[in-house]
C-alpha cells in the first residue's frame, strides 16, 4: 500500500490511525506489522529514528513497555 496513491481525505484518516495506534489485543509482532504499515501515512511521525521508537514503544501494553 502505497500513501501517494490514497485521496488526501483517506491519507489523513490513516495518518489519524497511526498517532491513535495501540496494541490492545494484538500480538506484538502483529502490533509492529500494523505499525509499519499505517507509518507510511504519517512520515513527519518518524523521519528520525528516536521518534519512530518513541511512538511504537507508547502503544505497547504497560508491562512489555
Amino acid at each position: 500500500m502505497d500513501a501517494q496513491y490514497y485521496p488526501g481525505d483517506m491519507n489523513r484518516a490513516k495518518e489519524q490511525e497511526f498517532l491513535r495506534l495501540k496494541q490492545r489485543q494484538m500480538s506484538v509482532m502483529e502490533y509492529a506489522v500494523k505499525f509499519k504499515e499505517l507509518s507510511r501515512f504519517a512520515p513527519n511521525q518518524v523521519t528520525i529514528e528516536e521518534m519512530r521508537i518513541y511512538h511504537f514503544e507508547q502503544g505497547l501494553k504497560g508491562p512489555i513497555k
